[in-house]
């Protein structure tokens, strides 16, 4: 990883495992692909952030980047995940850098259109 930032893949969290279940899914190419990569909730389910940030921090870790698995900036992104960062910041000596919700690049815009054309392929 080289000086590289630990990337931490953040989810909103439920308390219904099922759901903590298809994020993990998701999460698993990048997870097995970025070594140091890391899921994380923001609420309602573990690993929280702070339990990976500190676990991180254990292991030699300084700087994070938080890559929102959201489809679009609403009150949690913009309020409460920058709320939290700071603390983190201040509780752990570390950085951390909050990039754009996954939503927002269009490459998923493309992987959707590629899962609506399998849909209808398989339909008619």
């Amino acid at each position: 990883m080289s000086g590289d930032p630990a990337i931490i893949l953040l989810a909103h969290g439920s308390s219904d495992p099922r759901w903590c279940e298809t994020f993990e899914k998701l999460a698993g190419p990048t997870l097995q692909s970025v070594p140091g990569s890391r899921i994380a909730y923001m609420e309602l389910a573990e690993p929280s952030i702070d339990t990976v940030v500190s676990e991180g921090v254990t292991s030699g870790t300084r700087a994070f980047k938080i890559v929102p698995l959201f489809l679009a900036a609403g009150r949690h992104l913009r309020k409460d995940v920058p709320g939290m960062i700071t603390e983190l910041e201040k509780s752990h000596g570390v950085t951390i850098t909050l990039a754009a919700p996954i939503g927002e690049n269009p490459q998923l815009g493309d992987a959707i259109c590629d899962v609506v054309r399998q849909e209808l392929a398989r339909h008619s």
